[in-house]
């Protein structure tokens, strides 16, 4: 068996390449597929499949642009409604590629479709791989709260999720591999592990969501605390089901000059600054939002920019450009017209009107916080990571919910932003100053670097339950 797993770390996306007898098959795609084409050439493989265990919410995958390239067929679940040609799979179908059988197991529970794939190669005696999409996750189970509007409840698909891994997936060996689609960083599960592989076995050791509970338990715990729901994760399954648009058919953005750029402002563009905390706390354009390229880029682009919205790259060089590009076609943003000729050196030359961010230290916070100064610190992490630990008296409004809840703030600060490490907290912001909120200063490192400064936190208290 030819084995190759494809991790994409700023979507935290894991795909796969199986191969036997010249024959392959692609599990999960991401949207660019060359990756796979080249691999499976290179080692003497016709792409068979492409399977994909789900429609996946949080990326677009690029099953359709890899069966036109390849001639393989795609196999959806067979309650997946996808609107091309493919092969619909039901629980106990088997396919076949070289000397491996893939037996399709029917999981639902974080989707209706989701479906499991079983290899395992006849011709050694390695233990069987199962690839278990958003079923199974190393360290967790996939979250049952995506598939509202089509009439399941979150308790509903808890009861399938529950089903699906004590009827099926626990009754396999414990020595079976377990691969899932996704890892650490993933908004479709709550406490994914770093690990990219497991086994059956060792999840039934460690993994939370295995540990012996009725039904009832395991409904109500799994439907607490899930984290936001992305405005784009619906909008990416719509996508999925009728298959994307090939990459390759995308129209390149445009150089603008900083008139060009001035006017699609005022026609309701948004300017993206892909550079990094640093560089556009140094200068930038004011009233343009910065994500920088260096985290979970797509992820945040896809949540807090409306799709369909015309968006002009502020880039350091074209190869910036172009990988914006890709990763935000990869959460369905095709809405890229243009990108600043000459980078942030233009606006300047043109004399508009640009901004400098202020910043904090983690030193300089603490002592304005002892001295009970009047400043509100902001903490945008997610309110599970806020509940572990915050810098004292900080206010905790997540990053995704930032944009509805500005008027929470006062517009004159002074006020600080804090994330974990830097990354979102230069996202925060901006988005306030997007809205006209001043004296905003990033807390640089983030409470990493309090936390390493050896500077108390704060725990939420729980609510007293009578």
């Amino acid at each position: 068996m030819y084995f190759k797993q494809f991790y994409l770390g700023c979507l935290a996306h894991g795909s796969y390449l199986l191969g036997s007898d010249g024959e392959g098959v692609v599990i999960d795609p991401q949207r660019d597929v060359d990756q796979y084409i080249e691999d499976a050439k290179r080692e003497g493989l016709s792409i068979k499949y492409i399977i994909e265990t789900h429609l996946h919410a949080d990326f677009v995958s690029g099953h359709r642009e890899l069966s036109e390239k390849t001639g393989a067929q795609i196999v959806f679940g067979e309650k997946s409604g996808a609107a091309f040609p493919h092969i619909a799979v039901k629980d106990g179908d088997v396919l076949k590629i070289g000397a491996i059988t893939l037996s399709i197991l029917e999981t639902p529970g974080h989707t209706p479709e989701s479906i499991c794939i079983l290899a395992k190669d006849g011709s050694d005696q390695e233990p069987a791989k199962l690839f278990s999409g958003d079923t199974l996750f190393i360290g967790d189970v996939g979250r049952p709260d995506l598939v509202g509007s089509k009439g399941f409840s979150d308790k509903e698909m808890a009861g399938l999720m529950y089903e699906s891994l004590h009827g099926k997936l626990l009754k396999l060996p414990d020595d079976v591999e377990v691969f899932p689609a996704h890892g650490a960083g993933s908004l479709c599960g709550k406490h994914l592990s770093n690990e990219r592989s497991s086994t059956i076995g060792q999840q039934k050791q460690f993994n939370y969501a295995l540990k012996p509970m009725s039904k009832e338990a395991f409904v109500e715990m799994l439907t607490a605390d899930q984290p936001e729901v992305p405005a784009y994760f619906p909008k990416d399954v719509e996508i999925n089901r009728l298959g994307a648009s090939p990459l390759e058919s995308l129209s390149r953005p445009l150089p603008f000059t900083s008139e060009v750029a001035t006017k699609e402002l005022q026609r309701g563009a948004v300017i993206l600054d892909v550079r990094t905390a640093a560089e556009h706390a140094s200068g930038n354009i004011k009233g343009s939002l910065h994500i920088g390229l260096g985290g979970q880029f797509a992820s945040w682009a896809g949540t807090l920019i409306q799709l369909g919205t015309p968006i002009i790259l502020l880039a350091n060089d074209q190869a910036q450009v172009d990988e914006s590009v890709v990763r935000l076609a990869r959460v369905g943003i095709e809405s890229v017209i243009g990108h600043l000729q000459h980078g942030i050196s233009s606006w300047d030359e043109a004399d508009f009107e640009s901004a400098q961010s202020s910043v904090i230290s983690v030193a300089e916070l603490k002592r304005a916080i002892d001295a009970d100064e009047d400043l509100l610190v902001v903490d945008v992490r997610r309110s599970g990571e806020y509940d572990a630990g915050h810098v004292p008296k900080a206010i905790n409004i997540p990053l995704a919910e930032l944009s509805g809840r500005v008027s929470e703030l006062p517009a004159d600060g002074p006020m600080s932003v804090i994330c974990a490490s830097g990354y979102r907290s230069s996202i925060a912001k901006s988005i306030l100053e997007r809205a006209g909120v001043k004296h905003v200063m990033d807390v640089l490192g983030g409470t990493t670097a309090w936390k390493n400064a050896d500077y108390g936190t704060q725990r939420r208290e729980a609510v007293p339950t009578r």
